[in-house]
């Protein structure tokens, strides 16, 4: 760990009670950086801050709201400039398109993946502004770059991340403000016990490197393209997947 990657500098996470979150608000802690943490899981949330200690902060945040966005930015501006933030947070809920609760789960799923990470970036650019630079993270998926079968509504919400990825990079980049995606495979994490031993085993079988990844490795890369060290990088999309997209 490099204690003094990211100098002091804040950054928003969504999602960050658990799994991904969780491991990327440890490591920029580690790196150096501080932590404007925001989850519905308040507990947990709550949890991680007091571990962190001074360098991390929690506030309630559900990301299909708005004001509680705009909330959050103001509150992390208190606090410091903001120079960078993630959107983690999402849903997993795999069903085929012809399931019956498929109209209500596909909502569900653009609600919190898709409108989230659109409010996510709408709501941190002026702050990103202020600060004279910025970088933007978002999470999509592997199949967000191919198609899942029975995982109808969540493939399509990853797309989009995808797609207002690029978009919000062409718009932001004459404010020195990069926009990236980062597209995990398989990732040991809650997210994917909704599948069962069998399921998830049959998964990892068809992965060349035989393994999920961890919630550590993606953090690893995440704050790779919050660092300077991706400074020229904007509007790319990372696959970190053990060959499972090839």
């Amino acid at each position: 760990m490099d204690s003094t990657r990211f100098n002091g500098r804040i950054y928003l996470i969504s999602g960050a009670a658990r799994g991904i979150g969780r491991a990327l608000a440890r490591r920029v802690v580690a790196d150096g950086g501080k932590v404007f943490m925001g989850d519905v899981l308040h507990a947990q949330g709550q949890a991680l801050t007091a571990e962190l200690g001074a360098n991390a902060r929690y506030q309630p945040l559900d990301v299909t709201r708005e004001s509680d966005w705009l909330e959050a930015v103001a509150s992390a501006e208190r606090w410091g400039p903001l120079h960078g933030l993630v959107n983690n947070a999402g849903i997993y809920l795999p069903k085929p398109l012809m399931a019956p609760e498929a109209v209500e789960e596909f909502a569900q799923h653009v609600a919190i993946n898709q409108t989230g990470v659109f409010l996510g970036m709408r709501s941190v650019v002026p702050a990103l502004a202020r600060s004279g630079e910025g970088a933007i993270v978002n999470l999509s998926s592997t199949v967000g770059l191919r198609s899942a079968s029975n995982a109808f509504a969540y493939t399509a919400t990853k797309w989009a991340v995808r797609g207002m990825t690029k978009a919000a990079a062409l718009e932001l980049a004459d404010m020195n403000i990069r926009v990236n995606s980062v597209h995990p495979g398989p990732i040991d994490t809650d997210l994917i016990k909704i599948r069962g031993d069998a399921q998830n085993q049959a998964r990892v079988n068809q992965i060349p490197m035989k393994r999920m990844g961890t919630a550590e490795e993606v953090a690893g890369l995440v704050c790779f393209l919050l660092s300077d060290e991706s400074r020229y990088m904007t509007g790319s999309e990372l696959t970190i997947d053990g060959g499972a997209a090839m």
